[in-house]
């Protein structure tokens, strides 16, 4: 199970086959969603910033090594978490989107190489690029709303696209403004920053915490997520909470024109700034300005009275970074430089195998207990039995544990000279820990899995939680203790038993739950009114509830976006299930959806179960109203002519290039897909197009040149058919 695993997925990734690519994501896929929840959602890892940076090098390294394998629910396509019960939620005009990482000097190359190709004028390398380097602040992502100078309202980050209300815990914060000073400022303004705490006064409180028997907190940034996201906030405004600020959301009207013009702005109106910044220069390949700032940091790092895990390098120009735009979860003109892990030694007590809601096989290591740069790490996955003995970990083993970018740890490798002389290879169990039915492996495959299926409990109790999850359903009081509790009673046992519960309760040979153990009326009408308000679900959200294989929050979302409705969707899947059926290409067009996805979606719809389960759940039951009620798909609202409209490039565009097309495209609201189909909108062609034009006219497509396309998209109204086309 993921909540349970650390990153140890050590096998090089230019060694991987495949095979074992496509596993390796899937889980990563899985362990990092599960981090992301509780990290952002509620503020309670289980692993250090270190071990969750290896968990996303991992991931991008794959990636970089097998494109055609990203997965549509790829971390690399998301940030954060869904906001949290208990504030009302707030949707972010402006994504808040999170960084991408770079651990090495070479990741710095990279990113600047991948820049100077994304923009035609910087391919010369004699054109220097300005970059504004600041200090990552280790806290709490917040966006401020200002009007007319005066302070309205504050949200977290969230999941970047909503985020918690946290209007009334931000008024008690000393260092954030309730009125804009100087002058100059937006009518509307959204300044984003950091809210933290300082070394000093984390301290100082988990002394009166301890003291007084409340909760000691583990390190500063979970003592600021967990002051600020208090329900009461009169406990937020006993807390010594910080703010510094380094980013704008929503803003009325322009005010600088570069980064550090902006910085020097929100300074003016009374923010304080994450320093030591530096503004630097980056001629060709020369990077001595950048390397020379992270160098000082580093240096500095201990004596800044606040933790910092690494650099923040921005592109300094505003019009390069509108140009740049955003890639998924991140900005591509932005990155952040992270310092190098650490490590300790432990000692593997014990490897237990784990069974995931797929069936599944983890083999975890269970160590003493050891603290890697103030985070006590107890477990760490191994992966699969290939990992296993390709490190020769055995129980008993003394291991060196490492932590990189200060969140998630892996074992580096086994301390052979230190082996104890009783210790043996360790044999991969051949039955299920959880049911006893028979493991396997198929024949080039990295994983194993339980047969048992619908009779291993492991695998139903794991698709019920997924299916209740904060990020699906999201049923407040349904955790995983009551899931257990009701499976274990017979009171649920597929998705639609959850929305029966109180109309069956205490008539199945069992008491009123209001009268079980631990539960009482107001406790037990809680369940049963939490269940009925998530009755209501979006589209997107009710795909990923399913837990259709290699469907994660991404994916769904892509679906969503597509087809708008559930009923489009089943019908598209249902037709899509003969290959030669344009529902079939059209699913396939969709940027991000694969063959594997593809044949697992195909393969969900083909199982009767599940159509079953989807007809209880949607359908209207004997009192004519179905079970759940899934809402259409909402667009962004926007002028643009293009969005909802699908889009294929082909060719070469001269006027930018196909990178910046594409980020264009999709800010518009517009679907780029990498294939054509029937369902395509829009063919923009450039010299050397070749057989995707050939096929658009085949095909009866509306075919533009370049011009025309930024006609189309600066026009505001569809461009009408001309002689010539192709309609």
């Amino acid at each position: 199970m993921a909540r349970n695993r650390t990153s140890l997925f050590e096998k090089p990734v230019e060694h991987l086959s495949r095979e074992e690519a496509v596993s390796e994501l899937a889980e990563l896929a899985e362990l990092i969603a599960y981090h992301d929840r509780l990290y952002y959602g509620k503020d309670q890892p289980e692993i250090t910033d270190a071990e969750y940076d290896v968990l996303r090098r991992r991931n991008d390294a794959i990636e970089s090594r097998f494109p055609e394998l990203i997965r549509s629910d790829s971390p690399s396509r998301r940030v954060g978490a869904a906001p949290a019960a208990g504030f009302r939620k707030v949707r972010h005009s402006v994504p808040m989107l999170s960084l991408g990482n770079a651990f090495a000097r070479q990741d710095i190359v990279d990113w600047l190489e991948g820049i100077r190709n994304f923009l035609l004028e910087l391919r010369d390398l004699s054109i220097p690029i300005e970059i504004d380097c600041e200090p990552k602040i280790d806290g709490v992502s917040l966006g401020i709303r200002y009007e007319s100078g005066r302070y309205v309202c504050a949200a977290t980050r969230g999941n970047g696209l909503e985020g918690e209300d946290v209007t009334a815990n931000v008024k008690t914060i000393g260092e954030i403004p309730q009125y804009l000073l100087g002058e100059g400022w937006p009518d509307i303004l959204e300044v984003r920053g950091e809210v933290y705490m300082n070394d000093e006064d984390f301290l100082k409180l988990n002394e009166q915490q301890e003291q007084s028997g409340g909760k000691v907190f583990a390190n500063p940034r979970n003592a600021a997520a967990g002051s600020l996201r208090q329900l009461d906030a009169r406990v937020t405004a006993s807390r010594p909470l910080r703010f510094y600020a380094y980013a704008w959301g929503e803003i009325s009207q322009p005010f600088a024109s570069t980064q550090w013009e902006a910085r020097e702005k929100l300074r003016s109106w009374g923010f304080h700034l994450n320093e030591p910044s530096r503004l630097v220069e980056v001629v060709g390949a020369d990077l001595s300005a950048l390397s020379s700032y992270y160098e000082d940091l580093q240096i500095q790092r201990s004596g800044l009275g606040f933790s910092i895990d690494g650099a923040v390098l921005k592109i300094n120009p505003l019009d390069w970074q509108s140009r740049l735009g955003f890639v998924s979860r991140s900005p591509r003109w932005a990155i952040a430089w992270k310092f190098p892990p650490e490590q300790a030694v432990s000692v593997v007590e014990s490897i237990q195998c784990q069974v995931g809601r797929t069936g599944k096989i983890t083999p975890v290591a269970h160590l003493k207990p050891v603290n890697v740069g103030g985070v006590l790490v107890q477990r760490a996955t191994l992966h699969n039995a290939d990992e296993i003995a390709r490190k020769d970990i055995r129980v008993g083993d003394t291991v060196i544990i490492q932590r990189a970018g200060d969140v998630i740890p892996q074992v580096v490798a086994a301390v052979t000279e230190q082996r104890p002389a009783w210790s043996r290879p360790y044999k991969f169990p051949t039955e299920c820990p959880v049911c006893g039915s028979l493991l396997v492996r198929e024949e080039g495959q990295a994983d194993t899995y339980c047969t048992g299926g619908l009779i291993c409990s492991a695998q139903i109790v794991e698709r019920l939680k997924h299916f209740v999850s904060r990020d699906a359903f999201n049923i407040e009081g349904m955790g995983e203790k009551n899931i257990e509790l009701f499976y274990e009673k017979g009171l649920i046992k597929t998705p639609v038993d959850l929305f029966t519960l109180e109309a069956r309760d205490g008539r199945e040979g069992l008491p009123p739950l209001r009268e079980w153990e631990g539960w009482g009326e107001v406790s037990a009408r809680k369940l049963f009114d939490m269940i009925q308000r998530a009755r209501t679900i979006s589209l997107d959200r009710f795909i990923y509830a399913l837990g259709i294989h290699q469907v994660g929050q991404a994916t769904a979302r892509l679906l969503a976006r597509h087809y708008l409705t559930l009923a489009k969707w089943r019908s598209s899947l249902e037709a899509a299930k003969k290959r030669s059926s344009d529902d079939y290409a059209d699913l396939l067009s969709i940027s991000g959806i694969g063959e594997s996805v593809l044949d697992d979606l195909l393969g969900f719809i083909a199982e009767p179960h599940n159509r079953e389960i989807l007809d209880r759940l949607t359908l209207p039951g004997e009192n004519g109203r179905p079970l759940v009620m899934v809402t259409d798909f909402e667009l962004p609202p926007t002028t643009s002519p293009v969005a909802g409209k699908t889009v294929v490039f082909t060719g070469k565009l001269e006027t930018m290039t196909r990178n910046e097309a594409k980020a264009q495209a999709e800010a518009l609201g517009a679907n780029v897909a990498g294939s054509i189909s029937r369902k395509t909108d829009y063919v923009v062609v450039g010299p050397g197009a070749g057989s995707k034009e050939k096929k658009a006219r085949e095909l009866g497509l509306n075919i533009l040149t370049e011009e025309e396309w930024l006609d189309l998209i600066r026009s505001g109204s569809e461009r009408p058919a001309t002689e010539g086309d192709v309609v």
